[in-house]
């Protein structure tokens, strides 16, 4: 049974930084495309951050600079390090894979952004 599970959102001042972590069961992990998505109320999903298969990592412009996607194939886990926060950036944030048999989702970990 394949499971995405993420953590560590919260609440943080403008400015703040917070790690998210990404733990996947159920697959073999190494060599998958995976992503990090958010989605602002009212809003659509949309991309963060993407690691291919090979390592190559895209980010969207919106977090250039501030947001650090890494891996680690020995833990099973996938981290999104985000620094210099703005309110901009609350969102619920998902963790996706793709595999061969389909996209899988995780529940999702609530990103606030306020003073």
């Amino acid at each position: 049974q394949v499971q995405l599970v993420e953590s560590g959102g919260g609440l943080v001042q403008p400015g703040g930084s917070l790690r998210l972590s990404c733990a996947a069961s159920g697959i073999i992990f190494s060599g998958l495309a995976m992503a990090w998505y958010r989605q602002a109320p009212g809003k659509q999903r949309k991309l963060v951050a993407a690691i291919t298969g090979d390592g190559g990592i895209n980010y969207a412009d919106s977090v250039k600079g501030r947001f650090t996607l890494s891996r680690d194939n020995s833990k099973n886990t996938m981290a999104l390090q985000m620094n210099s926060l703005k309110p901009e950036d609350t969102a619920v944030y998902y963790c996706r894979a793709n595999l061969v048999v389909g996209i899988y989702w995780g529940q999702g970990t609530q990103v606030t952004v306020s003073s």
